[in-house]
C-alpha cells in the first residue's frame, strides 16, 4: 500500500469516528431538548395560570397549586414515565370504591392521554398538567369530600382548622411517593366507620349487579306460625342482605319459622324499626327499598364522614341525630353512649361543632324566642295561669321582674318581644336537673328531661332543636373526671339541695352534632336510618354534579 493510498484510509476512518460521535451527541442530546421544550410548555402555562387569578373575582376561587407545583420542580414533567400514570389511574379507579366517581377525574382522558404516543412539548405539557390536576383532585375528594359543605348547607359551622385543599408541597410529595395508590388511600378517613360502610357498599353493588332482590308483595301482616305465599319472597329478600342464612334449615318454604323472625328482628335492628318480628307496613315498605337507594345513601354518607372524619380524634362527643344517639370517646375509645331526643322536623337540631365547657345543676329555663312566639304565647292566649302553673316569671330587658298580667300578650305575635320568661328550676323544668354548656350560634345545648318515656321511642324527634339525654348524670362524671370530688351520687346529692351551680368540666371536649342516615355497626353490618330532616337528597344530588367532568 502506498503511503498516499493509507492516507486517505486513515482519512476515511478518522471521519467516520467522527459521524458516529456527532450522532451519539445528538442521540443523547435529543430528550435532554425535549424536556426543555416541555419544561418551557410547562412554564408558559404555569405563568398563564397565574394571570388569569389576577382579578378580583377569579382570585377568590383561584387555584394557584399547580403553578406552585412545577415552579417548586423547575417545570419538570411529573408524569413522563408510562408506571406513574399507571398508578394514578389505578388510584382512580380505586375512587369507586369510596363512593365517587372515576369521571370525576376524566378517567378515559387520562387512559387516553397516557397511551397517546406524542413528541410535540406542548401536548406533552398539556398531559402533565392533567395528571397532576387530577392528582390534586382526587386527593382533596379523598380527604375533605368532593363537596363543600359550607355551600351545600349555609348553617353548616365545622370551622376546618386544616387547609381546605392539599396545598402543593402536600401534592409534589404525593406526586413522587413510592406507592402513589398507597399514599392516596390513606388520605381517605382512617375509621372502623367508614371501612364498614366501604365494605357494606362493596356488597350492595354486588347484589345489583346480581340483580337486586325480590319484592315483598303487599298483604296481611305477616307473622311468626303464619303460611303465607309470600314467604319464599320474604327468604329470598332476608338472604340477599346476610339477614337470613342461606345455609339455614328450613321447616317449610311457606311456613313462617323462627328462624325466618329471628332473620326479619335483624333486619328491623338494622333499619331502626320495632323489632317486633312481625312484616307489617313500615318493615314491608323497608324491604322493598331498592338496592339503588341503599347504595346512594351508603355513599352520600361516606361523604358527610369525609366532610368531618379529622375531628374524629382524642376526645370527642359524637351526638347523631339522625340514629337519636350520644358517644362520648376519650382516649379513642368509647367511655359513654346514650339514647337522644332531637329537633322536630321543624325544629331541626342544626348541624355543627361547639366545645363543652360547663354543666349547670338545677338550672332555669329562659323561654327561647321561637317557643315564646309559637308556643307560650297561644297558651297563654288560652290559659291567663299559663305562667303562674308552671312556675314562670316575666322579665323586662333590664331583668327586673313584670307582672304577667300587665302586658298586652296579643301585640306580640309577629314582632319581636322585649320580655324574657323564665321557668324556675324543678322537677317540671324542660332541662330537667342539668344542663350541659357548649356556647354557640344556635343556642342549642344539652340537657336532662322529666319527659322520661320518650326515650322509648324508635323516632326521637321531639324537641325544640336542643339535645335531650337518657343519661346526663354518667356523661357529667365522665367530663368532670374528679373522681374524689364528683361522683354520681354526689351530683345528685348537689342537685337535692336545690341551689343552681355552674362547674366548668375538667375535660373540655369537642361535641359534634352530626348526621348519618347509614352506619356500619360493630357486627359488621350497616344500619340504615330515616332521613327526618330530608338532607339526603341535596348530597346525593351535588354528588351527581360533581360526577360531571369539567
Amino acid at each position: 500500500m502506498t503511503s498516499s493510498t493509507h492516507h486517505d484510509a486513515l482519512t476515511r476512518h478518522r471521519r467516520r469516528i467522527e459521524s458516529l460521535l456527532v450522532a451519539a451527541c445528538l442521540a443523547l442530546s435529543a430528550p435532554t431538548a425535549r424536556a426543555d421544550a416541555i419544561g418551557e410548555a410547562l412554564r408558559q402555562r404555569a405563568e398563564a395560570l397565574r394571570a388569569s387569578c389576577q382579578s378580583p373575582v377569579a382570585a377568590r376561587s383561584c387555584d394557584t397549586r399547580l403553578a406552585e407545583f412545577y415552579e417548586d420542580r423547575n417545570f419538570a414533567p411529573a408524569w413522563a414515565t408510562g408506571e406513574r400514570r399507571e398508578a394514578l389511574l389505578a388510584a382512580v379507579d380505586d375512587s369507586v370504591g369510596h363512593g365517587l366517581d372515576p369521571a370525576r377525574y376524566h378517567r378515559d382522558d387520562l387512559r387516553e392521554a397516557s397511551l397517546a404516543v406524542a413528541d410535540d412539548p406542548a401536548v406533552l405539557a398539556s398531559r402533565d398538567l392533567l395528571f397532576s390536576r387530577m392528582l390534586a383532585r382526587l386527593a382533596d375528594d379523598l380527604r375533605y369530600g368532593s363537596i363543600d359543605p359550607h355551600a351545600l348547607h349555609p348553617a353548616w359551622k365545622f370551622p376546618d382548622e386544616s387547609p381546605a385543599r392539599h396545598p402543593a408541597e402536600a401534592i409534589a410529595a404525593l406526586a413522587s411517593a413510592p406507592d402513589l395508590r398507597v399514599a392516596l388511600e390513606r388520605l381517605a378517613p382512617q375509621t372502623v366507620l367508614y371501612s364498614g360502610l366501604r365494605e357494606a357498599l362493596s356488597l350492595y353493588r354486588r347484589i345489583a349487579a346480581e340483580g337486586g332482590w325480590p319484592r315483598v308483595p303487599s298483604g296481611p301482616t305477616l307473622r311468626e306460625g303464619m303460611q303465607d305465599a309470600r314467604l319464599n319472597l320474604l327468604r329470598a329478600r332476608l338472604t340477599a342482605t346476610g339477614d337470613l342464612d342461606a345455609l339455614a334449615g328450613v321447616t317449610s318454604p311457606d311456613q313462617f319459622d323462627a328462624g325466618l323472625a329471628a332473620a326479619v328482628n335483624r333486619f328491623q335492628a338494622r333499619h331502626m324499626l320495632a323489632a317486633d318480628a312481625a312484616v307489617g307496613r313500615r318493615t314491608l315498605a323497608a324491604l322493598n327499598v331498592a338496592v339503588e337507594q341503599r347504595i346512594a345513601q351508603i355513599r352520600i354518607n361516606l361523604e358527610r364522614l369525609r366532610w368531618i372524619a379529622h375531628d374524629l380524634v382524642g376526645d370527642y362527643l359524637l351526638v347523631d341525630t339522625a340514629g337519636f344517639e350520644a358517644h362520648l370517646f376519650l382516649g379513642g375509645s368509647l367511655a359513654w353512649t346514650s339514647r337522644v331526643v332531637v329537633g322536630r322536623r321543624y325544629r331541626e337540631t342544626p348541624e355543627f361543632r361547639a366545645r363543652l365547657q360547663y354543666l349547670v345543676l338545677n338550672p332555669a329555663w329562659v323561654v327561647p324566642p321561637t317557643i315564646l312566639r309559637q308556643d307560650v304565647l297561644p297558651k297563654l292566649a288560652a290559659d291567663p295561669d299559663y305562667l303562674v302553673r308552671h312556675e314562670m316569671q316575666v322579665f323586662d330587658s333590664s331583668g327586673r321582674p313584670v307582672a304577667a298580667s300587665g302586658i298586652a300578650w296579643s301585640r306580640y305575635r309577629e314582632r319581636d318581644i322585649p320580655y324574657r320568661i323564665v321557668q324556675a328550676p324543678g322537677p317540671d323544668n324542660p332541662l330537667g336537673r342539668i344542663k350541659f354548656g357548649l356556647p354557640n350560634p344556635y343556642a342549642v345545648y344539652l340537657h336532662d328531661t322529666p319527659s322520661r318515656n320518650l326515650f322509648e321511642r324508635i323516632e326521637r324527634t321531639f324537641s325544640s332543636g336542643c339535645i335531650r339525654l337518657e343519661h346526663p348524670l354518667e356523661l357529667a362524671v365522665a367530663l368532670l373526671d374528679e373522681p374524689d370530688t364528683w361522683t354520681e351520687q354526689k351530683l345528685r346529692a348537689a342537685i337535692g339541695t336545690g341551689r343552681t351551680v355552674t362547674i366548668p368540666v375538667r375535660r373540655p371536649v369537642p361535641v359534634l352534632l352530626l348526621y348519618f342516615t347509614a352506619k356500619a355497626t360493630a357486627d359488621g353490618s350497616v344500619q340504615f336510618r330515616a332521613d327526618p330532616y330530608g338532607r339526603d337528597a341535596s348530597i346525593l344530588a351535588a354528588l351527581e354534579r360533581a360526577s360531571t367532568p369539567d
